[in-house]
């Protein structure tokens, strides 16, 4: 259904504007599926974590991990209800890992290094990690985005060993954990993707 919408929109601006050639109207259309599909997404999300009780703490989620997942880049699902329910379970999850699974000081300190670590390998394996639609084939790009994400996660686990609120602290710690995880080529497997730049460098 969002696919149909968004190729009328894009059909009804190639009508009013003939000027479009097919690569203009690519980039058109996939900026119509990011309005049509991806705020109705985050409402959805929201309205789902107000449900489980969760909502501050779901937005907190969101807004704390995008730095390092805008660097990262991750896995997207093939289908808009999947992105849905995947999103709800990673941004939700987290929020509610934040709120009931509380680390013990000394324990946090050791699973928070070890998860710096674990995300290190993975930036430096996979980061950044595009998909087939939205390929990353520019090296100064994929440096850039590299370097970006060892400095968000770095300042992101140390902001989460010393902030004094053990939620916020715990929110960061899984958001890392997990979008660590949805860089890594196992991800990207169980939810058949292909990392972008690996497909156009063999084509």
């Amino acid at each position: 259904m969002v696919d149909k919408i968004c190729d009328y929109l894009t059909q009804k601006i190639r009508q009013e504007s003939p000027e479009i050639d097919d690569q203009r109207a690519e980039i058109i259309n996939y900026g119509i599926h990011l309005i049509v599909g991806e705020i109705p997404k985050f409402f959805i999300i929201m309205g789902i974590a107000y449900l489980l009780g969760v909502l501050d703490l779901t937005i907190l989620a969101y807004f704390l991990v995008l730095p390092f997942r805008g660097a990262s880049g991750g896995f997207h699902l093939k289908t808009h209800i999947g992105c849905i329910v995947g999103s709800i379970v990673f941004f939700c999850g987290i929020g509610l890992l934040g709120k009931y699974l509380i680390l013990d000081t000394t324990v946090k300190y050791i699973v928070t290094f070890f998860i710096w670590i674990f995300g290190m390998i993975m930036v430096k394996l996979y980061a950044p990690a595009d998909t087939e639609n939205v390929p990353i084939i520019s090296k100064k790009e994929r440096k850039q985005k590299r370097i970006l994400s060892y400095i968000t996660l770095t300042i992101s686990i140390i902001v989460a060993m010393f902030i004094p609120n053990e939620v916020i602290s715990n929110i960061i710690i899984y958001g890392m954990l997990f979008q660590s995880i949805s860089i890594t080529r196992l991800a990207y497997k169980i939810t058949n993707n292909k990392y972008g730049y690996e497909v156009y460098n063999a084509s």
